[in-house]
């Protein structure tokens, strides 16, 4: 027995028509399914919800196999956490840009934040690259990775 693939990576978010229009308008996500009001039994027992009620949206990844899922918890709401990245359980997901700095003043102008501007990489694996953490609506953080030229 193995882990095989990869499938999709998944964030609860405080309301999934705000995080939609960041990911899908911002970001470039394409959604391919939505779900406004999950409550199979199966689902439920998944979770540890007996009784909850999840609207969840996919959206495929740009330039990937890999998908994100976002879940709304409608019933039980959910505590916001503190995603200070120290804090253990906190986590983020990279993605590769072509051009970190004309993405990163795009989503700045949209009011975006950012922890730091886009940070030039001058040692270690990725010497050359550049790469910048921000957040999004609920302050997951997202990592934006330029690759070192080849």
């Amino acid at each position: 027995m193995a882990i095989i693939g990869t499938d999709h990576t998944s964030y609860t978010v405080s309301d999934l028509s705000r995080t939609l229009r960041f990911y899908r308008d911002l970001l470039g996500f394409e959604v391919v399914r939505e779900r406004p009001s999950i409550t199979n039994n199966y689902f439920r027992k998944i979770v540890g919800f007996p009784d909850g009620v999840i609207r969840d949206a996919m959206l495929r990844i740009p330039g990937s196999t890999h998908f994100l899922e976002l879940f709304e918890y409608q019933q039980p709401r959910g505590v916001r956490q503190d995603l200070t990245p120290n804090n253990p359980g906190s986590s983020h997901i990279a993605y590769y840009v072509d051009d970190l700095s004309g993405m990163y003043q795009r989503l700045k102008d949209e009011g975006v934040e950012f922890v730091s501007e886009p940070i030039y990489l001058d040692e270690g694996p990725n010497t050359g690259g550049w790469a910048v953490y921000m957040k999004d609506p609920d302050g997951i953080l997202i990592e934006l990775f330029q690759p070192p030229p080849k």
